[in-house]
């Protein structure tokens, strides 16, 4: 199971917020493409960035600190946020992001997820974000009435490379993920699932892994807050 350390941006700076409130942001730190060289310096195999203003803007807002992570780093990084045309798409792919996260439009547009993913074999991923199952988008202002599961099946034969399944009352919230509903995603469907939201603790991502059908956790402000050591965190996963 890969360990994505998570970069949220939000006017240029690493913030974490508290179930997706933007007015209930945390910064931490000023310079996020130095925080990215800190989860590569401990061992990250890959990073997971959030363009938060992007979200809610429905366009890049934060692209020159994306653009400056990825010129401070070597390993893959895959960014969601304000990524809703192919050209989008193309321009952050060009820049060197290894993998595009695309929420609202899988929801608004599901042909587009199609053509990226048919575009860009193993370059685009869904992100799925639900309160009670479901989902929400336009950086979780906007609640729908698709269920999350409904959702993951329709793209079974889209060719998307992965889920990211956030829990959006957990996230931020430091009292673990929801493993059951993850779990539940995750054998409902065959693309590889990655958890999101409420990951605060080494046991949190034992208790994941060991569910032997989810392929990725995302943290953030756990690391932050320095309740999970990164690099040992690594360590326990890889062992």
């Amino acid at each position: 199971m890969i360990l994505y350390p998570a970069i949220d941006l939000k006017d240029g700076q690493c913030v974490r917020l508290l179930r997706g409130e933007m007015d209930k942001a945390t910064v931490f730190g000023d310079d996020p493409a130095a925080q990215a060289r800190a989860f590569q310096d401990a061992g990250c195999e890959w990073l997971h960035l959030v363009d938060l203003n992007g979200a809610f803007a429905g366009r890049p807002v934060n692209a020159a600190a994306v653009e400056a992570i990825l010129a401070a780093t070597d390993v893959p990084a895959q960014l969601g946020g304000g990524i809703r045309d192919m050209a989008t798409i193309e321009m952050w792919l060009d820049k060197g992001l290894a993998r595009v996260i695309l929420g609202t439009v899988a929801v608004e547009n599901p042909d587009l997820v199609r053509q990226a993913a048919r575009t860009f074999p193993g370059k685009v991923a869904v992100g799925i974000d639900a309160r009670k199952g479901r989902v929400a988008t336009k950086g979780w202002a906007t609640e729908t009435d698709v269920m999350a599961s409904d959702l993951a099946k329709s793209l079974e034969d889209a060719g998307v490379a992965a889920i990211i399944y956030t829990d959006i009352d957990r996230d931020g919230a430091m009292g673990g993920p929801n493993i059951a509903a993850t779990e539940a995603l995750a054998r409902a469907v065959s693309i590889p699932v990655i958890a999101s939201g409420g990951v605060s603790s080494l046991a949190d991502l034992v208790a994941l892994r060991n569910t032997g059908v989810i392929g990725g956790a995302i943290s953030g402000r756990a690391l932050y807050d320095g309740a999970l050591d990164l690099a040992a965190a690594l360590e326990a996963l890889a062992g």
